[in-house]
């Protein structure tokens, strides 16, 4: 997939004197780097890597990035990119043989003259390429020590839809260059990672009830973990893989229950009239906070994971609150703030502490749906429509920047990474 992004800083400041968010990861100078690829026979493979790798470093917000498009061969003239304020120069080649493909990258440092990084990925399957760019810049940015961006080299996992009642389940690279289905035939939705390794998934399938089922990405071994009528979706996991919090309906309206894989055992922790749905843990896996329609409208609450525990109110903002992720101490969630009859209805993205009375806005226009923090909690992912586009967002939390991947003929049901 060619790869357009648009870049857009938000309007609304880091409040720098807040303490409740660190932003000191940005390095002082970011240096200057060029990237380029090697004409050669394969060149064409050699310039898929080396436009990924561009994207990858312009996200990473740790690398002033320039275009230095094909290069005829590998001698360097030190002084003319010195002239040119250039810090750093990478050159990617790319070699197919009989056991699949080599990306090659060569890392320069002008400022001292010499190669620092010639290192070879091997690449078994060259859908695969994108991982081959993303792994190289780690390996650049890991150079330089600057903040990790590991999470580039993770799938996502999302539920994409495929005709009526049909939905498959996708694996990809963050910029959606790659992609895999893995679950196909029949309604397959809220796909969830089972385990920090990304060895594995939950999602729902509909069969004669709403029903959870654990998969295996790799060997595609299939475990039924349990059932519902009206509604079956893990919407969180515990870091030990081993505790779930699940949005069930076993009666007339959903809620919260905590799932012990090992015991089997199913504890209900809310009982409400109404819907209680999307159970995220905070403050250590001791609570968690929730979308319910208690407030007269969805917003997000709070409360420890006990029946009996009391439940709060975390959001005091916004009439239509629907959707949410947490990390830590801090809460992603989206807010209604337009009410057309028809068309697009405004959704912005805002961040808060669950310690402090903390808030900030993240995006500024259009409908912004379904975020979901990093493995690092650096950065969040989301849907984002406009009128015109429909794309795949990434917001780097500490760098206040936005990056767009347009959604090309694709409808996305849920994700997470």
């Amino acid at each position: 997939m060619k790869i357009l992004f648009l870049i857009f800083t938000c309007c609304i400041s880091l409040f720098a004197a807040d303490a409740t968010l660190d932003v000191v990861k940005m390095i002082q100078k970011i240096p200057n780097i060029e990237v380029s690829y090697l004409d050669s026979k394969d060149s064409e493979q050699a310039k898929k890597i080396y436009k990924i790798l561009m994207t990858d470093l312009k996200i990473s917000g740790h690398f002033e990035v320039f275009d230095g498009d094909k290069s005829k061969g590998n001698n360097i003239d030190y002084i003319a990119y010195r002239s040119k304020k250039t810090d750093m120069l990478v050159r990617v080649e790319a070699s197919n043989d009989s056991d699949g493909m080599k990306a090659i990258m060569y890392l320069y440092d002008i400022n001292s003259s010499s190669l620092k990084i010639n290192k070879i990925y091997n690449i078994s399957n060259k859908t695969l390429y994108p991982f081959a760019s993303h792994k190289m810049a780690i390996d650049i940015n890991d150079y330089i020590k600057a903040p990790s961006i590991a999470w580039m080299n993770r799938f996502i996992v999302l539920s994409k839809y495929h005709g009526s009642g049909e939905t498959d389940i996708i694996i990809a690279d963050y910029t959606l260059s790659y992609q895999k289905s893995i679950i196909k035939g029949g309604l397959n939705i809220f796909p969830k990672w089972a385990n920090a390794d990304q060895t594995e998934i939950f999602y729902t399938k509909y069969l004669k009830k709403p029903t959870i089922i654990k998969y295996n990405i790799y060997t595609g071994v299939s475990q039924t973990i349990l059932d519902s009528d009206g509604m079956a979706i893990v919407s969180d996991v515990s870091k030990d893989g081993n505790k779930l919090l699940l949005s069930l309906a076993p009666e007339a309206q959903s809620d919260i229950f905590l799932y012990d894989l090992k015991t089997k055992k199913n504890i209900q922790l809310t009982k409400y009239p109404g819907i209680d749905v999307s159970g995220n843990f905070i403050d250590n896996e001791s609570a968690m906070i929730f979308v319910s329609d208690r407030a007269g409208y969805p917003n997000i609450f709070a409360k420890k994971l006990d029946i009996n525990a009391p439940v709060e109110q975390v959001v005091y903002h916004g009439r239509n609150n629907s959707s949410a992720s947490a990390y830590g101490d801090y809460v992603v969630y989206t807010s209604r703030e337009s009410a057309n009859e028809f068309g697009l209805n405004t959704f912005n993205l805002y961040l808060i502490s669950t310690k402090s009375d903390y808030i900030r806005r993240l995006s500024a226009n259009g409908t912004n749906q379904m975020p979901r923090f990093s493995s690092d909690g650096g950065s969040i992912m989301f849907l984002k429509h406009t009128q015109n586009q429909s794309a795949l967002g990434i917001i780097r939390l500490d760098y206040n920047k936005s990056y767009l991947f347009p959604l090309n003929n694709i409808k996305i049901q849920a994700f997470d990474w």
